[in-house]
């Protein structure tokens, strides 16, 4: 490195643009334990005032990229695409998603997250699973990619290493927002996993990560900029996330939405627009599709023809859960002691929710986390959200909690009598997909 980590820093921290070689210096430092926690937390501060251009950027994610093992896929002759989300309440559409595009012939090795604050993680609902292994070996990781054509695992310490050590200080260091470094997080981790092509999620509402639609495009533009930047093929959908996305929020009850949804046996409209849409923009993307509309076509046939399901029941099984989950589901699933409904108070029309409030209720109820040390509780969460605009009596059920315990009912009832808005008058739902970003 031509400059020491003081050096870069002190760059950073007055405004300069740092050269690609410095940056890959510094994060091959932080790998290492040449670089301290001070230093990275200073670094992360510099960034979050100054921010990065884009070839900064790009730099930062191939040295995060390369800080670890890079995987390749020779045995697989599908098209290697993924899908990531900024995350949400509700949001369990890569459930759904992976077994999707893998039955139209893509092949998806899904890296994926826990939930952090009011946002969910897939990996947590995957747990919900009995004997799901969201940690398998690379054998069997590599397996089920190959026979199911999809796994939903977690990142290994050996994928993108130095993203795990600068997340953990941006967390304690007021950092996290940083676009630069949001964007070289999440792109380091996909560029690892040896992928042809990424389509994003990128929520906005207030509900997501990004409440503000600008910062929400802002975030999106940099992701597919970057990306492609560093040879990752990705294209970007903002969609919304003012109102829960699934029907339900949790873990267990989210994977039952799942299972119901995978076999016709009841699907969220909105729900099947967003997961349906980033499908369409997968195959087009790994060329098994001419535009969004084919794509569209394509994967709606997976889905409603059984396909889907089945390539779900393959990945459960061959990543250690029950080979007859997705026909005994109920059987297999933590089931929360105490259902209660939470009723309408007035005659109208549900006029909006505050998703977030909604997320924290089943925080509150052990469905998340506030540290990431914290346990799970899979059994917990909400369900039977109605979407905005349904017309709604008095004494009409607007959602059910799942708990352990009265008093977690009633913190979760406190959350939620406000979370929950009617109008006197009929509100008409907006879209849910709301615009597409691709490169320049």
């Amino acid at each position: 490195m031509s400059l020491l980590p003081q050096e870069v820093i002190r760059a950073k921290r007055d405004g300069e643009v740092l050269d690609p070689a410095d940056i890959a210096g510094f994060i091959k430092g932080l790998t290492t334990g040449a670089v301290g926690e001070g230093q990275a937390a200073a670094f992360a501060m510099a960034v979050f005032f100054n921010g990065m251009n884009r070839a900064e950027a790009v730099a930062l994610t191939l040295a995060m990229r390369d800080s670890g093992d890079v995987l390749e896929w020779p045995e697989i002759d599908r098209p290697i695409v993924d899908k990531h989300s900024t995350g949400g309440v509700g949001d369990n559409v890569s459930l759904m998603l992976a077994p999707i595009a893998a039955a139209c012939g893509l092949a998806v090795p899904m890296i994926s997250g826990r939930g952090l604050g009011h946002t969910g993680g897939t990996l947590d609902k995957m747990d919900s699973i009995p004997g799901y292994m969201t940690a398998p070996s690379n054998s069997v990781f590599r397996k089920a990619v190959l026979e199911a054509g999809c796994a939903i695992i977690g990142q290994t310490g050996d994928l993108a290493p130095a993203d795990k050590r600068l997340y953990a200080i941006r967390d304690v260091t007021a950092t996290v927002e940083s676009v630069p470094l949001i964007t070289a997080s999440i792109l380091s981790k996909k560029l690892a996993a040896g992928l042809g092509a990424l389509v994003l999620d990128v929520k906005c509402g207030n509900g997501s990560f990004m409440d503000d639609t600008e910062r929400a495009e802002e975030l999106a533009r940099s992701l597919v900029a970057v990306a492609n930047g560093a040879g990752l093929k990705t294209t970007a959908v903002l969609t919304d996330m003012d109102e829960p996305l699934a029907s339900a929020a949790g873990n267990a009850v989210e994977v039952a939405n799942a299972v119901r949804f995978l076999t016709g046996a009841a699907q969220d409209p909105r729900l099947r627009k967003v997961t349906l849409t980033l499908v369409a923009d997968m195959l087009v993307s790994g060329g098994l599709a001419a535009d969004r509309d084919a794509g569209m076509e394509q994967a709606g046939r997976a889905l409603d023809d059984g396909r889907a399901a089945d390539s779900f029941a393959q990945m459960v099984k061959l990543l250690g859960g029950p080979a007859d989950f997705v026909e005994r589901y109920n059987d297999y699933l933590a089931q929360a002691p105490l259902i209660v409904d939470i009723l309408a108070k007035d005659d109208g029309w549900v006029a909006g929710y505050d998703t977030r409030g909604t997320g924290m209720a089943v925080v509150s109820l052990g469905g998340g986390r506030t540290r990431p040390e914290d346990d799970i509780d899979h059994a917990v969460g909400l369900t039977d959200f109605l979407p905005v605009g349904t017309k709604v009596s008095r004494g009409d059920v607007l959602c059910r909690v799942h708990a352990r315990s009265n008093d977690q009912v009633s913190m979760a009832r406190g959350r939620l009598d406000n979370a929950i808005s009617l109008s006197s008058v009929p509100v008409e739902a907006g879209p849910v997909v709301l615009r597409t970003i691709v490169p320049d």
